[in-house]
Parts: structure tokens; C-alpha cells; sequence
């Protein structure tokens, strides 16, 4: 499973879960890359997107991806070393096309 972190997404993602194949937007070279553009980048080449913009669903049509979206409640480092272990039970049932919201408990 290949695994893009967005730009607003903490990279402490990547280093806490170091077993999981996870780029960042920035590794990529597609920092300031619109969302639209992105997604269509992430086509073919990413499992999972995860990312912190609450405005992503609403903004982009999301349907018929063939990747999943996982939107995290913040991009606070603190808030989300303590959902690591829910980020990463997500990512063992997420499927293409979803999109799953872990809420900050």
C-alpha cells in the first residue's frame, strides 16, 4: 500500500509508521500543487491520500477515485502521535474510493 501525506499533513505520520511505504507531497515535488491537480496525481501512483483539510470532500469530487482519502482532525503534532494506532487501524480496512474521518476523541 503506497501512502501520500499531504503538505499540511505532520510528517511525524511517516516516522511513527515507519513499516507503512508513506511519500510526502514535498518528497514528491508537488508542494503548492492544487488540490484538483493533486488528486489527479495521485491517480494510478497512491493507495491512500491523508491529509488535515477538512474542506477536501466538499471542495473536490471525490467519487470514483482509485485511491482513499484519510482525514485527520488536525495537523498538531501532539494530537496526532496520541491516533497513531487509530490512523494505522484505519489503514489496515481502508479501501479504494473511501473516505474515512478519524475524529479527534
Amino acid at each position: 500500500m503506497k501512502i501520500l501525506l499531504d503538505e499540511c499533513t505532520p510528517r511525524t505520520v511517516k516516522k511513527r509508521l515507519p513499516e507503512r511505504d508513506i511519500s510526502t507531497v514535498q518528497e514528491m515535488g508537488w508542494s503548492g500543487i492544487k488540490n484538483g491537480e493533486l488528486l489527479q496525481l495521485l491517480e494510478g501512483r497512491f493507495d491512500v491520500f491523508i491529509t488535515t483539510d477538512k474542506n477536501l470532500r466538499h471542495q473536490q469530487n471525490l467519487a470514483n477515485r482509485s485511491f482513499a482519502v484519510l482525514l485527520l482532525p488536525g495537523n498538531q503534532v501532539p494530537i496526532i502521535d496520541i491516533l497513531i494506532p487509530e490512523i494505522e487501524a484505519s489503514l489496515k480496512n481502508i479501501q479504494a474510493g473511501e473516505f474515512v474521518e478519524i475524529p479527534l476523541s
